[in-house]
């Protein structure tokens, strides 16, 4: 009984649960060349994909080089990122660190700056700690805390870790857990993902009038005040001018979520949506999020041969700049197809006069 209590006050703590679907770029940072952090690009980078279809985005995920920065800079970026961006996209910040205080930290600070939700990635510095329980207590504990919805985040190029199937399903009954991001690229993963979330409880949640996700920025701003940014580089040009947006209510339907799944993977996109993701959280949306967008477009028009071909067009892109070039090949992709990339952190170096006429190769039929 005293159980039932808890989760309970847990679930009416924690009434947050929020529409995840669609395409999300996973946002870059961009650096000065003395490694200094670009804040004005980053800026105009949220601005740029403020006015795509993209669903939403992430800052300071792994293409965020969120392991190079410290924590004054972590919260810098975040706040330039969400001050940037429209009131429609779903905001998510990266916050994982190697304990529960340190990630609670950052969580309570993307709660400051208004941010959506969090994700976080399971610790590795002390793998042969990490057992199921461990890993089980470290997710717990964040979300019994966190201020923000929590999505979990499966990485194992970059953590050595892979969060067990039957600790996810463990994790997707707590009230404050909304979703996996998963990055292995492994259908076969994200397939017993969501045959292993589906029972999971399910909740109704706030969705726009055509069912896109509604945010708690998106609530909290009201008709007639809501900010209008302009990005550093319109300031520039001199002739961007801010206006008070016409008053238009808000209006909301209900939609009944229970655990979401996220592929993140790029060459996984398409098979991944038919095995039940919702979405998809990707590198490659950084450089080529229209391309990206455009798989799910078709997906959900039920034109599965569109979908297909749209999937094919960014397979070898994909594998090379995200897979292959990593993070610096992603930031050239930026630079070249009209974001602001920049320069990596040491000791990641940057790429080859070969590479960079490769990437351009790569992306000419992908211009945005």
């Amino acid at each position: 009984m005293a159980a039932g209590r808890g989760r309970m006050h847990l679930e009416c703590r924690y009434n947050r649960k929020m529409l995840l679907e669609g395409i999300f770029a996973a946002t870059t940072t961009p650096f000065y060349p003395d490694e200094r952090i670009y804040f004005r690009k980053i800026e105009a980078n949220v601005a740029h994909y403020s006015r795509s279809l993209l669903s939403g985005m992430i800052v300071l995920g792994s293409t965020g080089e969120a392991v190079m920065l410290n924590d004054s800079e972590s919260r810098d970026v975040m706040r330039a990122a969400v001050e940037a961006a429209a009131p429609d996209k779903v905001m998510v910040a990266g916050v994982g660190r190697e304990s529960v205080k340190a990630t609670l930290t950052l969580a309570e600070a993307a709660a400051e700056l208004e941010y959506d939700a969090v994700l976080v990635r399971p610790p590795s510095y002390y793998l042969g700690n990490m057992t199921p329980p461990a890993v089980l207590n470290y997710f717990r504990s964040i979300a019994d805390r966190s201020p923000l919805p929590v999505i979990l985040y499966n990485i194992p190029k970059c953590v050595p870790l892979q969060i067990p199937i039957d600790v996810i399903a463990e994790l997707a009954n707590h009230p404050n857990i909304i979703g996996i991001k998963d990055s292995s690229g492994s259908v076969e993963r994200i397939q017993a993902s969501v045959a292993a979330t589906k029972n999971a409880f399910r909740r109704t949640v706030p969705v726009t009038e055509v069912f896109e996700a509604v945010t708690a920025r998106m609530i909290k701003t009201k008709p007639g005040t809501a900010r209008s940014f302009v990005s550093a580089g319109e300031l520039a040009g001199g002739a961007a001018v801010a206006t008070a947006p016409q008053a238009v209510p808000l209006k909301t339907r209900r939609k009944e979520v229970g655990f979401q799944v996220l592929c993140g993977a790029g060459g996984a996109v398409l098979e991944s949506l038919k095995l039940g993701a919702t979405g998809a959280i990707l590198a490659f949306g950084a450089c080529a999020p229209q391309a990206c967008q455009e798989i799910y477009l078709a997906w959900k028009d039920h034109d599965v041969a569109l979908a297909t071909e749209k999937q094919q067009r960014i397979a070898a892109a994909n594998k090379r700049i995200v897979g292959d070039f990593g993070i610096a090949g992603i930031k050239y992709a930026c630079d070249f197809n009209g974001f602001f990339g920049g320069r990596t952190r040491s000791p990641i170096l940057g790429l080859t006069a070969e590479e960079k006429a490769e990437v351009e190769g790569l992306l000419t039929e992908m211009r945005n």
